[in-house]
């Protein structure tokens, strides 16, 4: 199993390898990752951590030296078939076809131009831009059973969006309750309030992330009705979110940005939380192994895609013209300059009320 990409990508191909799972018991699954994905895949348990293999891509060198490695390793293993879920990558192509696996699954773009990546794929199926990412992942699946290298003319399997990720990480009460109270004796503020999280960063790709103005605006609010937000993110977030607490100017937002040191830390949080607030990006993924309601923007590119799985997530989007923009096939570079209208457009105060709305009736159902 090759997955190279975001660690959200990870959650969203959590149906495929529970489908895996089912249809071949007895196999033994590899997956290989970048070194700096890997924390997931060990979270999650996608499989033993001796079939784990990672690639180091911090430096071309160390790239190069740990493709050589991992190629010579998976040859050794002698493994049956490789899945690239990768979309177009043909560093992802040459390393199926290194492995010496005699059945290699992958995407094709069939007559798009641009995108070739060479022959190496013998068992592919076409990228569908107009479908869920977990449902393309259950194809490759599917492919594998084709027996013929090529499966053209051919009808594919009748699928539906997994209506759940198939994945959880297990936490005692005890781990919990702790975690809870480590946070309210580090910010008194919580022990009162209800807590809400905030990822208001754009990750590597900036125009994914509603303004910060519009932010500061829910946050505002939340505070004034008597939430807790706290503002979550790694340490390079750290200045955005001094930021929004300058604009916000309420005790009850507070700044956890670097608080977290692992996913599981950032999982807690989660489950001490009761709404994530969020752009579209790994955090919303992760939300949905825990109870947490998730509330996610999306613009340049669409829920209609990428959503988080399961029933706990609201997709927010504007629906203007122009919008998704990014795909697989314009290599994700957006024509807008960051002027990314289609979350602008997003107004802040019809999030805010919707964000009371689902909070106060949490409330009563648990009151109830």
């Amino acid at each position: 199993m090759i997955l190279l990409s975001e660690m959200g990508s990870i959650v969203l191909a959590g149906p495929m390898f529970a489908a895996l799972r089912r249809q071949y018991p007895g196999a033994a699954i590899h997956i290989l990752q970048l070194k700096k994905n890997q924390e997931v895949s060990k979270l999650l348990s996608l499989t033993d951590v001796a079939h784990m293999h990672t690639l180091d891509d911090s430096s071309g060198a160390s790239l190069i030296s740990d493709i050589l490695r991992v190629s010579l390793q998976m040859r050794r293993i002698g493994l049956d078939a490789v899945i690239d879920c990768e979309l177009f990558s043909r560093v992802s192509a040459l390393l199926s076809f290194s492995t010496g696996a005699p059945v290699r699954v992958g995407f094709t773009p069939h007559t798009q131009e641009g995108l070739y990546r060479g022959s190496f794929i013998n068992h592919s199926i076409p990228y569908n831009p107009y479908q869920h990412i977990s449902k393309q992942f259950l194809s490759l699946v599917d492919a594998l059973q084709s027996p013929e290298a090529m499966p053209r003319n051919r009808a594919g399997a009748i699928r539906e969006i997994p209506s759940e990720p198939e994945l959880s990480v297990p936490f005692s009460a005890d781990e919990l309750r702790s975690y809870r109270q480590k946070v309210e004796a580090d910010h008194p503020v919580t022990a009162n309030r209800a807590l809400v999280l905030v990822y208001a960063g754009g990750g590597i790709l900036p125009e994914r992330a509603w303004p910060a103005s519009h932010y500061a605006r829910v946050v505002q609010g939340l505070c004034n009705a008597g939430y807790a937000v706290g503002l979550i993110g790694l340490k390079d977030d750290a200045v955005l979110a001094r930021d929004l607490k300058t604009q916000v100017g309420s005790e009850a937002c507070i700044d956890l940005t670097g608080y977290t040191k692992s996913i599981r830390e950032l999982l807690m949080l989660m489950h001490a939380s009761r709404l994530l607030i969020t752009n579209d990006g790994g955090p919303s993924h992760f939300a949905t192994v825990t109870p947490i309601q998730t509330m996610v923007f999306f613009g340049p590119e669409t829920g209609k895609l990428y959503g988080p799985l399961g029933k706990k997530t609201i997709i927010l989007e504007s629906g203007i013209a122009c919008s998704p923009c990014l795909t697989a096939y314009n290599h994700r570079l957006t024509f807008c300059d960051g002027d990314n209208q289609c979350l602008k457009r997003i107004a802040p105060d019809p999030v805010l009320a919707q964000a009371l709305q689902y909070l106060g009736t949490a409330v009563e159902s648990s009151a109830a």
